[in-house]
């Protein structure tokens, strides 16, 4: 039976000579923490390589996605189905082994990391996840719900701040089954770190109410395994592991400097440390008893059919509770949710109240949220302007086992980055809110929505010039376009109660992705429309209000609190003999994706006098208006005054519409 040390060192084989035969990777942090991953994955990690995706396994996360080398060898060693081949193909076109973990890629990879924090804000959200579940699902003898989440982290992951929002939420919450570890190996890119990073990292995880274990040495099997057992024990508390380790272990040459961090060793030095580490193999080549010392299917298997025993009798104990618990993890939506949520829009539609689409909202979350028991969310400190609380809402800090509310107070990149990971661990579709200004904080964790993807709803409120008073610092201008351009990103900005509901419902059905939900803090009119075209708000673009004999001579696009301008400003046109069509386009990239027939329906290119109207930067609406239409918009930052003034400042009248209009050739 190979010596742990052996077992370990498969992973440093396997990481230099992929990063080598790219000549591009990180072979470092594999090296580094090989001896660590293997005592976690061999004596600790609850996981079936059969079935990636067993509902009840342990979360695995490397945050510092650099070191993803050490994430591949692990998945190929353990014998999921990842074969050596795609070791082989590291960081090439079309392969499973990319430069930074890529959750889409392979059911083992439990999130995309790369952007340094986001994979321990990502644990964070799984470890919630499994916490509210357990407090729902378990019943007396029966924890259905029973795992861990663990991440690896580095300094680069510490320095970013987005760490500190996070540990500091999960200690709040007690999220006692997770648990990180550190690689404490003073080494990042630019050199030795404590140049830069002289923090007590203990004393502040500390402070955030975690257990923290110092000094672990990371290269030691027993020390890292008492480690573990502790750090499994308190219940309310996570736990950070700080292992002291040797960035690029067993390179001769380069172990303990920055030369390992982010480049191949070299030739020599890979030869050089085949021969310090005892490994007399060829590249890419592991011995059968070393894939036998790490093989963890019939472990897997085992511990996988001990919990379908569990289920079963869960299942005939509570047959209503094990129905809900599958259907939530396989990720349908109630049998009944899509009527249910077609006949509240239809209702709002004869009801013709007038309101702001964050009161809107609110009230499509108090219609839905009872139908969705998956739906959990929060706001980041303004869930009193963001109206995210519904009336079922129920704080996950508290003891109530159908917890659905989280306080994130002022965390707004944490918070996004912890809805992917509740997203991500299953069971759930998280929400999370803000102004829409201060997405500019959040911004890279809701790229990185998209980019794993991630079924996470972000919801903005106070979406333009419209808040008044705040001024320019709370106003956003570049905002929406910023959204927009994010691929597989749907930004929605509804015109009225109407279509606030609908982006609500297409947002929790449109599990491919993240949506953002963009809201007014002024109240909107209320507009009338067909049944037809209800139905086409789900296109993302339609025609609201047709020209008298259905041939106009002007296009007026617009969104949200601009649209019932449009309107107006159509009513103005017509009076004067110009026949104009208003189109609504609560969500440019739905539209977007429609059939061109569709779109040229609704924009038909014979018709170029084209005017957009959006309370935003003007250069995103040149695409729908060309270069020859116009677009109302704002190409400035905003000022502080009442919203009933900046509106005729910044240009959004009526007389400014039918100018625009009567400019065109």
């Amino acid at each position: 039976m190979p010596s742990r040390r052996e077992l370990a060192n498969a992973i440093r084989a396997l990481s230099m000579d992929a990063v080598q035969a790219a000549n591009s990777g990180h072979p470092g942090m594999p090296m580094g923490m090989a001896d660590i991953a293997e005592v976690l994955w061999n004596d600790f990690l609850s996981h079936n390589p059969a079935n990636p995706q067993w509902s009840n396994r342990d979360r695995f996360v490397l945050s510092n996605g650099h070191g993803s080398m050490l994430l591949y060898s692990l998945l190929h060693l353990t014998g999921y189905d990842f074969p050596l081949d795609e070791l082989k193909r590291f960081r090439q076109l079309h392969s499973k082994t990319a430069g930074h973990p890529e959750h889409a890629e392979f059911p083992g990879i439990e999130t995309t990391t790369g952007p340094l924090g986001q994979g321990l804000a990502n644990a964070v959200g799984m470890a919630l996840a499994e916490k509210v579940l357990a407090a729902r699902f378990n019943q007396p003898d029966l924890d259905i719900v029973d795992h861990y989440t663990y991440v690896f982290l580095g300094d680069g992951c510490l320095m970013e701040g987005i760490s500190h929002e996070v540990a500091s939420l999960a200690g709040t919450l007690k999220l006692g089954k997770l648990i990180a570890i550190y690689d404490d190996n003073g080494i990042s890119i630019d050199g030795e770190v404590h140049g830069w990073f002289t923090d007590d990292t203990p004393k502040r995880f500390e402070a955030y109410g975690w257990e923290v274990l110092r000094d672990v040495d990371g290269h030691n099997s027993e020390a890292i395994k008492a480690a573990l057992v502790s750090a499994a024990i308190d219940p309310d508390k996570p736990t950070l592991i700080c292992c002291k380790t040797i960035i690029g272990f067993g390179a001769p040459n380069k172990q303990g400097k920055e030369s390992s961090h982010g480049a191949a060793l070299g030739k020599d030095e890979v030869a050089a440390a085949r021969v310090q580490l005892g490994w007399n193999h060829p590249p890419f080549a592991i011995p059968a008893d070393i894939y036998a010392g790490w093989d963890a299917k019939q472990k897997g298997a085992e511990r996988e059919a001990a919990w379908n025993a569990l289920f079963a009798k869960y299942k005939t104990q509570h047959p209503q509770l094990a129905a809900e618990f599958e259907r939530r993890n396989k990720g349908d939506l109630p049998a009944d949710f899509v009527a249910k949520a077609n006949a509240y829009i239809a209702k709002l539609q004869v009801d013709g109240l007038v309101v702001a689409s964050r009161k809107a909202s609110q009230m499509a979350l108090d219609a839905y949220g009872p139908l969705l028991p998956e739906l959990i969310g929060g706001s980041a400190d303004l869930a009193g302007s963001n109206l995210t609380i519904w009336k079922g809402s129920k704080d996950v800090n508290s003891s109530d086992a159908s917890a659905n509310y989280v306080y994130y107070g002022v965390r707004e990149f944490g918070m996004s980055a912890i809805s992917n990971g509740l997203a991500l661990h299953g069971g759930f579709i998280p929400y999370d809110a803000t102004f829409l200004v201060f997405s500019d904080y959040a911004r890279n964790a809701v790229r990185m929505s998209a980019l794993i993807p991630a079924h996470a709803i972000h919801v903005y409120t106070h979406d333009s010039i419209g808040l008044g008073e705040d001024g320019p610092t709370h106003q956003p201008v570049e905002h929406l376009a910023s959204l927009r351009l994010i691929p597989k990103n749907r930004v929605w900005r509804p015109c009225d109660a109407v279509e606030s509901a609908v982006a609500w419902k297409v947002a929790i059905e449109s599990r491919e992705g993240p949506s953002c939900l963009v809201f007014s803090r002024q109240n909107l009119a209320h507009q009338p429309r067909t049944p037809e075209q209800i139905a086409a708000i789900e296109f993302g673009g339609y025609v609201l209000r047709e020209a008298k004999n259905g041939k106009p001579d002007a296009i007026l696009i617009a969104t949200g609190s601009e649209v019932d301008l449009a309107v107006q400003s159509a009513d103005a046109l017509e009076a004067e003999g110009i026949t104009a069509r208003v189109v609504s386009m609560p969500c440019t990239n739905l539209f977007d994706r429609q059939p061109q027939a569709y779109r040229d329906a609704v924009l038909p290119p014979a018709c170029r006098k084209r005017v957009a109207i959006e309370a935003g930067v003007t250069d995103f609406w040149r695409k729908y208006v060309g270069l020859d239409g116009h677009v109302v918009g704002v190409d400035t930052f905003g000022a502080s005054a009442p919203a009933e003034a900046l509106f005729p400042y910044f240009g959004f009248t009526v007389d400014a519409v039918v100018a625009a209009v009567k400019s065109l050739r």
